[in-house]
């Protein structure tokens, strides 16, 4: 710990000091295609990251989704590699989606060297992926079952990758791949640089870290990094029943130019996408039960703006990496504070300004100030928009559409027929009340808690946790008193009550 600590401290250095991808020592057709992908400065994790990289250690990364991971290891890793036998560099990730999205971008890394990737996931054919990567691939992205496969069956001869790259560890671990991953590296020459990536660092990640990594570099992003300055954070108290107005409601009032809408559950995935759909948006459902190409079409459709509101599950959305993400919408606030991070890093990317709105009632403030204590985070409180203030701003929008608007040549033969039966004043109106029918605005006019009523619920709040904090010091004091107990020969009792308590 003491090591990782000095590493902390020395990597916290490095980032003071390095300012522009130049002075992180990568190659010149890599710095090109940082400059092509619209990067200026390096993110945190990559500036802390990409020099061990480069110098050959290993590392562990410590950082959330949307803080540049992939450039994080993709940008070194391509710089280093010698480009004159087979595969050289393995990326194990998660998901599909995932895998496919990481392909995507080191290729976009590498192309400026004829880099050559391949994706390796389930449920398409074993000849086609291994004839791709005997055609000359360069970089293998793979997820861990397939490859596990593969390797057991002896299907690339002299697979010998010399950097071994494990992405969003945590996630593996959930998902139930660790003993897909310690037999994956079974197989893997023993002289290799290995990369671990992870959002959290819980016992079994660490203990596949020290088992497969040698004398690493721990960097990691620090507690006030956590979640992106770029993201505004609003939080808005609603009644259950709301929800779907709600959400509906700041959509309307929002400038969405494309978002994501978190959910808990898959049925509550299909049934608010529906929802959505009704209402008028170009919506979408992702989840766990869908067949793989309709998830597929409906991440290509988000990717290509034919789907602008995708609605999805925590573990559907995270392979999804899409840098012009306006708006995340959690419908549900989170059961926990690695989760939310994990949501709203989907906008906010790549130097763009992006929002993080949350749904909650009452019930929920809990959870609320446990994400707020935990990650850190300023999360502003505002109220939703009524009919009658989205009304207001929908008109002050239409009067900068009009001065904006074009006039074509075609308008003055239509405004001469006007003319012959109606004064110019009333054609006005008449042309303005037929963009007021199209504002249709659905829903109560007012929706959520009023100002009066929270108010009340935060004090009634504030008071509780504060007989919570005197209850919880009296309790303290008295466990002092315990404590000198136990020294004076009392712990036995308590130890022969805490049994009892346990047996019950």
């Amino acid at each position: 710990m003491q090591e990782n600590a000095q590493n902390n401290t020395q990597t916290e250095q490095t980032e003071e000091k390095v300012l522009t991808f130049e002075e992180l020592g990568l190659k010149k057709e890599v710095l090109k295609a940082i400059k092509e992908a619209g990067f200026t400065n390096p993110s945190p994790i990559q500036a802390q990251a990409i020099p061990f990289i480069l110098a050959g250690r290993d590392v562990i990364g410590q950082a959330h989704t949307g803080t540049g991971k992939t450039a994080a290891f993709g940008l070194p890793a391509i710089s280093n590699m010698k480009l004159n036998s087979g595969v050289e560099v393995l990326v194990i990730t998660p998901t599909r989606e995932l895998a496919t999205q990481v392909s995507d971008e080191l290729y976009k890394y590498g192309r400026n060297l004829g880099i050559r990737t391949v994706t390796i996931f389930g449920g398409t054919s074993y000849k086609r992926q291994i004839d791709l990567v005997q055609r000359g691939a360069n970089i293998i992205v793979a997820t861990p079952g397939r490859m596990l496969d593969i390797l057991k069956k002896d299907m690339l001869k002299g697979f010998a990758p010399r950097m071994v790259i494990l992405d969003e560890a945590d996630e593996m671990l959930d998902m139930g791949f660790l003993d897909d991953i310690n037999d994956i590296f079974s197989y893997l020459p023993k002289e290799r640089q290995t990369l671990l990536f992870s959002a959290t660092m819980p016992q079994p990640i660490k203990v596949l870290a020290k088992k497969i990594l040698h004398n690493p570099e721990f960097v990691s992003i620090t507690k006030g990094e956590t979640t992106n300055t770029d993201i505004e954070q609003l939080y808005y108290v609603i009644d259950e029943h709301e929800r779907d107005d709600a959400i509906i409601r700041l959509m309307d009032s929002e400038d969405t130019k494309k978002s994501v809408v978190f959910c808990r559950t898959k049925s509550e995935v299909d049934r608010l996408s529906n929802v959505l759909s009704n209402a008028g948006y170009l919506a979408n459902g992702l989840h766990g039960d869908m067949e793989q190409r309709q998830r597929e079409n409906v991440i290509k459709g988000f990717k290509n703006n034919s789907v602008k509101v995708l609605v999805a599950t925590d573990v559907a959305a995270r392979g999804i990496h899409v840098n012009n993400i306006s708006h995340v919408f959690n419908y549900h606030i989170p059961f926990d504070p690695e989760s939310y991070v994990h949501r709203i890093g989907r906008t906010g990317r790549a130097g763009t300004k992006g929002k993080a709105i949350t749904l909650l009632t009452p019930l929920e403030f809990k959870e609320l100030q446990k994400i707020k204590q935990k990650v850190g985070t300023s999360m502003g409180h505002a109220f939703v928009p009524s009919k009658n203030d989205l009304r207001e701003s929908t008109l002050n929008q239409m009067v900068q559409a009009i001065e904006n608007q074009k006039i074509y040549d075609e308008a003055h033969k239509v405004l001469d027929k006007l003319k012959e039966d109606i004064d110019e004043e009333t054609i006005m109106f008449k042309l303005i009340s037929m963009i007021l029918d199209k504002q249709d605005i659905k829903g109560p006019n007012n929706i959520g808690i009023p100002a009066d009523k929270l108010q009340a619920i935060l004090e009634r709040a504030g008071r509780r946790n504060n007989d919570r904090n005197r209850r919880g010091g009296r309790r303290n004091y008295r466990g002092g008193n315990r404590n000198s107990n136990h020294r004076s020969g009392g712990g036995n009792r308590d130890r022969n009550r805490s049994s009892r308590n346990r047996n019950r």
